[in-house]
């Protein structure tokens, strides 16, 4: 008779789901991993930041052979497939599929895992393939999924999610996109990239709503002299079909236009993944957007049941803070410890090109706080590497204490900046005053040489410094 009681039951296979379960091997603990939906990876290896930054690569090395800064050079494209390059996609995502995932899970000794959906039929037992399971403790790492807005006529007109637009081997030759976050930017580009007409309509009043103004008006400027259509305050009102269009009306500052396109992508947000999961019958408190409310030791209302990752209420969706949470859930659950994240400390980025990126606080934060601080912006054109390789497109931002001047935040668009912004990490667990980071000696000419000069502006008018300073 199989034995049906675990340590830990871990609903989900994602990135918090993996984290978790190779936590509580690690321990010892009697484990069963049950997942549902996406494969093995969850969102970030499957439809997330694997294949659409392989797309977005794609797309640069295409899109930048012909248009660039390097007069004595022409370069023409003879051929471009896409239908070849989603499938070569397809193949990367596999690939790490197996070895970062399905390969890791066979080694997990202490692990049992189903195939399947699950809900609660009480706060200490699920139902799998009416199978009941008893656990001790219970990870929720369900993820999530587009939100669909209410927009008159989508349904029924039809839109790609990125899930679809990153198996689609059917190039449209145009392409309208709801919403202006990261998602919504990374595959406007990418898509112009590959030649793609590209409109998007942003409802709110900016795009990247999150990020420092600065940085993100100076993104929309780049991505809005490529020749991506970008309007923000655009409420989307319907769609309708018209031949082998579909139709986007939408209200503009309070003016009414219409925009025509192949597809539909919607990229306006996510919708936790745990209306099917029996939460109520748990005692899992959820808010309104059906997200899991947890403190800060990924505890749900209940003692015994975490929950980690998009199906909670946290306000940063990353892979990379799912996985940490879902190390840190699995420990505090299995050992009682109380651990958790220092969310100000986790670098973000956009991977435009030029990119977005940032660490810490907005300026607007600190003051919210009650704090007092100084920021400096430093363009581009300011550091050595981009005049040297002839794209000064970028800028960045440092924030600051002003009474001790220690590093509160840095912000930046640029080339390269989802590599470079991982020196915050650093200075902002150090604890670094602006001082320690003038007294730094990165390497010339790079461009993340650009910290040290954007420190460097709070003391010195930096226009009068040479390159070896």
């Amino acid at each position: 008779m199989r034995d049906n009681n675990f340590d830990l039951i871990i609903i989900g296979g994602g990135a918090g789901a993996f984290a978790a379960v190779i936590k509580a091997n690690e321990l010892k603990a009697k484990t069963l991993m049950v997942n549902h939906g996406l494969p093995l990876g969850g969102t970030c290896v499957n439809v997330g930041c694997i294949p659409s930054k392989n797309l977005l690569k794609a797309g640069e090395v295409l899109y930048y052979s012909q248009y660039h800064n390097f007069n004595g050079i022409k370069l023409r494209v003879d051929e471009f497939d896409f239908g070849k390059t989603i499938q070569e996609e397809l193949g990367v995502v596999s690939a790490m599929r197996k070895e970062k995932y399905e390969d890791v899970l066979k080694n997990l000794s202490n692990v049992t895992f189903i195939e399947s959906g699950a809900k609660f039929t009480s706060p200490t037992e699920i139902e799998v393939n009416s199978q009941k399971y008893q656990g001790k403790k219970f990870i929720i790492a369900t993820g999530s999924t587009t939100k669909v807005p209410a927009i008159e006529g989508i349904k029924e007109v039809g839109y790609l999610t990125h899930i679809e637009a990153l198996a689609n081997k059917g190039q449209p030759k145009s392409l309208v996109i709801i919403g202006a976050g990261p998602l919504g930017l990374e595959f406007a580009q990418m898509f112009h990239h590959f030649d793609t007409k590209v409109t998007v309509l942003q409802r709110g009043n900016t795009i990247l709503p999150r990020v420092e103004p600065e940085i993100a008006s100076a993104l929309q400027r780049y991505l809005s002299d490529e020749g991506i259509e970008l309007y923000i305050e655009a409420e989307t009102l319907s769609v309708r079909k018209e031949g082998s269009k579909k139709v986007v009306k939408t209200k503009i500052k309070g003016i009414e236009q219409e925009f025509r396109a192949e597809e539909i992508l919607l990229a306006a947000g996510k919708t936790a993944n745990t209306k099917d999961l029996n939460l109520q019958v748990a005692g899992v408190e959820i808010d309104d957007r059906q997200a899991i409310k947890v403190n800060e030791y990924q505890k749900t209302s209940q003692d015994h049941i975490f929950a980690v990752g998009d199906a909670t209420n946290q306000k940063l969706r990353l892979e990379t803070i799912a996985g940490r949470e879902g190390t840190l859930a699995a420990k505090n659950a299995l050992t009682g410890s109380r651990d958790s994240i220092n969310y100000w400390q986790v670098p973000y980025a956009v991977f435009t090109y030029p990119a977005v990126a940032g660490i810490g606080m907005i300026d607007a934060e600190v003051l919210e706080s009650g704090g007092k601080c100084n920021c400096n912006t430093v363009d581009f054109s300011k550091v050595p590497k981009a005049g040297t390789i002839k794209d000064t497109r970028g800028a960045i931002k440092m924030v600051i204490n002003s009474e001790n001047r220690k590093i509160l935040g840095i912000h930046m668009v640029a080339p390269d900046v989802a590599d470079i912004i991982n020196q915050g990490i650093y200075i902002l667990k150090g604890n670094m005053t602006v001082d320690d980071v003038i007294d730094s000696l990165p390497v010339f000419p790079t461009l993340s040489e650009s910290i040290k000069i954007v420190a460097l502006s709070f003391t010195t008018d930096i226009t009068k410094l040479s390159c070896c300073v």
